[in-house]
């Protein structure tokens, strides 16, 4: 299974919602997805399930959430319980999100100085996210993995990230994205060094620990305006920055000039506002792209969804292909 996470340094771009279609196209192109919410805002599990179902989740104890399958690890009382799979759709999983994560933070960031001295205890924390989806995607027969993540760069994502094997980052098209790119770059390159030097140190060979590769694998421009089929004026001065600092920031990389920002290998998709699709497909509780006219997406908002459609599916291809994932499922 390969796991992707979906990060940026800053809030309010879409991450989720993105991370909930990328779910529903690639279960619709016929892969087993695992959704892992992550964010302690449980935002992804909401999406995916109704209130009442998320009031009768929180209700239990221990909860089926992510946070019941690694809290005896915290608590000290055992290690990771098996997670309990939300069953979504056919193909789609969802390890559900909790408030509760929150309360692990202090735990995560305690454990992370100790690595380096060898403590056991240490490891099996910061390597608890990683277990427990593991387990989570052996269960479900998973191919895939999509992580949603909070907008910040504390020990909570530090855990979480490590847990993943590569990392799209959506992005604005305005200056605070890109200013999240200056933070969430370095701390990326440096969680993942300093990963690699503390995991020979684990003194438990039978634990396994995530290689942590946090590979960037590109960039999805979020939710512009578009005039005569390019974004507008607005947009497109901080589009036309995203290719170099990108390079400059994730990658470490030599920023260059950009002759073609559209031609550029590290962007994965530029998805424009799809506007009154998105309350719609709220109210449905569905994707965009599967509305229909029932849902209210009747007359000229059926080209949308169409368009919305053939938009998702590149992009989702795009995605497994970058993760090294053939993208279409072998026969």
């Amino acid at each position: 299974m390969k796991t992707i996470g979906f990060f940026n340094n800053t809030g309010g771009v879409g991450k989720t919602s993105l991370v909930y279609h990328v779910a529903w196209m690639l279960g619709l192109l016929g892969r087993r997805v695992l959704a892992v919410d992550l964010d302690p805002q449980a935002n992804l599990t909401s999406m995916f399930l109704p209130e009442e179902c998320l009031e009768e989740i929180w209700e239990q104890s221990p909860r089926p959430t992510l946070h019941g399958a690694v809290s005896p690890q915290f608590r000290g009382v055992g290690d990771i319980a098996p997670p309990v799979i939300q069953d979504v759709q056919e193909r789609i999983g969802l390890l559900a999100g909790d408030l509760e994560l929150s309360q692990l933070e202090d735990d995560l960031s305690q454990a992370w100085p100790k690595c380096q001295l060898g403590d056991e205890r240490s490891f099996r924390v910061m390597s608890a996210f990683a277990r427990a989806v593991g387990a989570a995607g052996r269960a479900f027969s998973a191919e895939v993995a999509l992580v949603d993540v909070g907008p910040n760069l504390g020990a909570l994502n530090r855990a979480a990230l490590l847990a993943c094997d590569f990392v799209v980052v959506p992005l604005g098209a305005d200056l605070f994205s890109l200013q999240g790119l200056r933070n969430m770059g370095p701390t990326l390159r440096k969680w993942r060094a300093n990963w690699q030097r503390m995991r020979p140190s684990n003194p438990d060979p039978s634990l396994t620990l995530p290689p942590g590769r946090i590979a960037p694998i590109g960039y999805v421009v979020m939710r512009h305006s578009v005039q005569a089929g390019r974004p507008a004026r607005a947009f497109g001065k901080w589009i036309a920055r995203i290719p170099a600092d990108y390079r400059r920031f994730v990658l470490d990389q030599p920023a260059g000039e950009v002759d073609d920002v559209e031609a550029d290998p590290n962007r994965i998709a530029r998805l424009k506002d799809y506007r009154s699709l998105m309350p719609m497909a709220q109210e449905a509780r569905k994707p965009m792209f599967l509305l229909r006219p029932a849902d209210g997406a009747f007359g000229g908002h059926q080209g949308a969804v169409l368009e919305c459609y053939s938009d998702f599916e590149k992009l989702a291809r795009e995605v497994l292909l970058r993760a090294g994932l053939p993208a279409d499922p072998p026969r």
